[in-house]
């Protein structure tokens, strides 16, 4: 009896989870008879991946848990590839997580599997080394930004731009009612220091004393800090007890960040995805981020980007302020922050200059499109004879 065609899906992070299981959904759509197993979460789970290894398995946070976990790591490793040998699938789907599973390509890749890379490793930012590499192990990258392909252009890999989920993600924040926010005044401020436990309590206190100092020029003015969880909620009241007064109109919502960036007039934000969360929901933003000294210097040294914050390395060009380690002071996010609660024509500034990112990252139904590229990878199984 013929088998069905199948993928092998590899997920590192819970984000990895999320998309993982989109993708899976949108592949399903049209072919539902394509069986997936691999790596992954709750999230891949419920859409139909049969998982040997789950994502909490995956979890690291920094060069020293890595190193802590590096046996562990490398034994989940070997099994994914005893998996792989086994079963045979017709292609290898890999989910950003570049250290692990860039390793993993590199292997199925030798080993005559198809590979595809969903999710492209920021090496137009750093780690450039891995382009000719990737180039010689992938059959396929897929990528969510629209200047990562040219990084690819002296190579004969296949770059498919399909644009960026997360617009396909807020246009269905728009379509649903916003939940009540308990804003307690105007202007509407969000503050939104990371979801890490680390960038919680490096740059919270920063944007905390900054509202203190907006809130003395506005003073009817609403501060809401948006968390992913209790846990996280429960740092925050941590963090801000052990800090001298901040503004008196503020509180912390669970699990809503995007609606309070849709009903926000600015953000002090940290960088990463929660500033193109911002873009697409037209709330213009001061980036920010405080790392530890050493985590800094090495930034420093081996980023090559003029920008960290993604909405302008997608502009090429800083249509947000930067105010990074100690140029991030209280003083400086409020100097910045101010014009964008006060200035309507520099507020409407920022809003076209976001409508130009956000065209930037591509129409609606990227996850479609990135489906799409997986099965033309695989057609010849999915319209030849079945093996």
């Amino acid at each position: 009896m013929p088998r069905s065609p199948s993928l092998m899906i590899i997920a590192g992070e819970v984000s990895g989870d999320m998309h993982g299981a989109r993708l899976v959904r949108a592949i399903h759509a049209h072919h539902p008879e394509i069986t997936c197993f691999g790596i992954g979460g709750e999230q891949m789970r419920a859409a139909g991946v049969e998982t040997f290894t789950d994502i909490s398995a995956m979890a690291v946070t920094g060069i020293s848990e890595v190193l802590r976990k590096y046996r562990h790591l490398r034994r989940i490793f070997y099994d994914s590839l005893a998996q792989l040998r086994s079963r045979r699938p017709d292609a290898v789907i890999l989910i950003d997580y570049p250290g692990f599973n860039l390793r993993f390509a590199r292997r199925a890749h030798l080993m005559g599997f198809k590979t595809i890379y969903y999710i492209c490793p920021q090496v137009w930012a750093w780690n450039r080394q891995r382009i000719p590499r990737m180039a010689a192990t992938l059959d396929r990258l897929i990528a969510f930004f629209p200047f990562e392909a040219a990084h690819f252009d002296h190579t004969a890999l296949q770059v498919d731009f399909v644009g960026h989920p997360l617009v396909d993600e807020i246009d269905e924040v728009r379509r649903q009612p916003h939940p009540t926010l308990p804003w307690q005044g105007t202007p509407h401020i969000a503050l939104l220091p990371g979801s890490r436990d680390h960038e919680i309590e490096r740059i919270l206190p920063s944007m905390w004393a900054a509202a203190a100092l907006i809130e003395e020029k506005h003073p009817e003015a609403s501060f809401i800090i948006p968390v992913h969880s209790e846990a996280a909620a429960a740092l925050v009241n941590r963090v801000l007890a052990g800090r001298p007064a901040g503004p008196t109109r503020s509180e912390i919502v669970i699990g809503h960040t995007r609606a309070v960036l849709a009903e926000a007039r600015a953000t002090l934000i940290a960088s990463g995805t929660a500033t193109l969360e911002a873009s697409l929901l037209r709330c213009p933003m001061v980036i920010t981020y405080q790392a530890t000294p050493i985590t800094y210097w090495l930034a420093r040294a081996l980023v090559k980007v003029k920008h960290i914050g993604l909405v302008n390395i997608v502009a090429e060009a800083e249509v947000a302020t930067e105010l990074l380690q100690y140029a991030a002071t209280p003083h400086a996010l409020a100097a910045a922050l101010e014009p964008l609660i006060s200035d309507n024509t520099v507020h409407a500034a920022a809003l076209a200059a976001l409508d130009d990112v956000n065209r930037r990252l591509g129409p609606p139904g990227g996850t479609d499109r990135a489906a799409a590229a997986v099965l033309d990878a695989i057609s010849p199984r999915l319209h030849g004879p079945a093996s």
